[in-house]
């Protein structure tokens, strides 16, 4: 009995192997057909601690999965408006908050780690009262990070926003 198990089991990893490289592949999308590159800039401006965590864990995975499909993606992730208060202090957080501030400064590690480019609007921060020396120097601060989506959007880079 055992030994017919194995093969069966066998055969059940590589379909299921088979169905996780079939969705990892660009044949499910039409608008990726006859494209090389994928060049997106992101403009996030999401407040909420745990939104913020699951949008940049996701911009991450997207990133991921057009490398795994060979798209050669080229991403930049601009932090404008209330954003910037999740990249410096940790005060006036609850505990909960803390943890997804946590999953945040990981991601942003992550993320730079792979190329993806990361700025932050001073303008905002100026606003929020985010001082730029305590934001991670993986996120370069830059004056207006309207202007910097409009040069991004300018050399091809495809808008999302995320808010």
């Amino acid at each position: 009995m055992k030994r017919k198990m194995i093969p069966l089991l066998n055969l059940f990893i590589v379909i299921s192997l088979l169905c996780v490289v079939s969705t990892v592949s660009g044949e499910e999308y039409k608008s990726m057909k006859g494209i090389k590159s994928a060049k997106a800039v992101f403009d996030e401006r999401e407040s909420n601690p745990q939104n913020a965590a699951f949008h940049l864990k996701g911009i991450h995975q997207t990133f991921k999965e057009l490398k795994a499909m060979n798209y050669n993606p080229i991403f930049a992730v601009i932090f404008i408006g209330p954003s910037v208060k999740l990249l410096s202090t940790r005060e006036g957080f609850s505990p909960e908050d803390r943890k997804s501030l946590d999953e945040i400064s990981n991601a942003i590690s992550a993320m730079s780690k792979d190329g993806i480019t990361l700025e932050m609007c001073l303008v905002a921060a100026k606003f929020f009262d985010v001082d730029p020396a305590l934001v991670s120097p993986e996120i370069k601060g830059v004056g207006n990070g309207w202007i910097s989506i409009i040069g991004y959007q300018a050399q091809g880079y495809s808008l999302v926003p995320v808010y």
